[in-house]
């Protein structure tokens, strides 16, 4: 439940490929919408970042504890602590409202705290703070995290990467756009012709590390040594 056949380089490898191979930009494409609007700027695209990772990783944290307690299979049956037998209950209708009920939560409080401790940068992100709970990538590393059933701690670990990857993607898109400021550029190219150009070529590097897989090294260091063990001949 806690770690479940995770050892600390898996958690390393699902670390990396939740940020770098399956980058929730640039691999999976979601979250375009604010990617777009809030990276002319790369402070402001800074800033997003860093909300949208607070967002993502409670949320996912949340969200693992709505699924495993309340909506997913069985979920409810440690309501036979206090007599109630829910083991033919099945919630699990609710999980997207649940999901996004949290992700939408957590949103609110992030924006309460952005405005009081920096109100320039809640004045510079402006609608887009609040759209943040309608992110589709915080709600789709909280289902992909549910869906391939990660313990507590991958579960965490994969959600605080997403989050890392979403804020490298943005950030990455922003520095390049203040360069293209003072660029000389075919004037039917500007602002978002450039920026999807940019964001394609960049989606395009992140796709050379399509492939591999870092999340259960430990898997495959057995699997390995099963056939180099069969491939050896006996000296018996």
């Amino acid at each position: 439940m806690w770690m479940g056949d995770y050892t600390p380089i898996s958690l390393l490898g699902l670390l990396i490929q939740s940020v770098f191979i399956e980058n929730f930009l640039l691999a999976n494409f979601l979250g375009m919408c604010t990617y777009l609007a809030c990276s002319s700027n790369l402070k402001t695209a800074n800033g997003l970042g860093v909300a949208v990772v607070f967002v993502i990783t409670f949320s996912g944290i949340l969200n693992w504890c709505v699924a495993q307690f309340i909506t997913g299979p069985n979920a409810l049956s440690w309501l036979s602590v206090i007599g109630f037998n829910a083991s033919g209950i099945n919630l699990s209708f609710l999980q997207f409202l649940l999901f996004i009920s949290v992700i939408a939560g957590f949103t609110q409080v992030l924006e309460l705290v952005i405005e009081k401790v920096s109100p320039a940068l809640y004045m510079t992100l402006g609608l887009y703070l609040p759209l943040i709970a309608v992110n589709c990538a915080i709600l789709g590393a909280c289902l992909f995290a549910v869906t391939r059933e990660y313990p507590f701690i991958p579960n965490i670990v994969y959600v605080f990467g997403s989050g890392l990857g979403w804020w490298l993607a943005i950030a990455l898109i922003a520095a390049i756009r203040e360069k293209l400021r003072v660029s000389d550029i075919n004037p039917g190219l500007r602002w978002m012709g450039i920026t999807f150009i940019m964001s394609g070529l960049m989606a395009m590097a992140f796709q050379g590390f399509t492939g591999i897989k870092l999340a259960n090294p430990t898997e495959t260091v057995v699997e390995a040594g099963t056939v180099v063990q069969e491939m050896v001949p006996s000296t018996r």
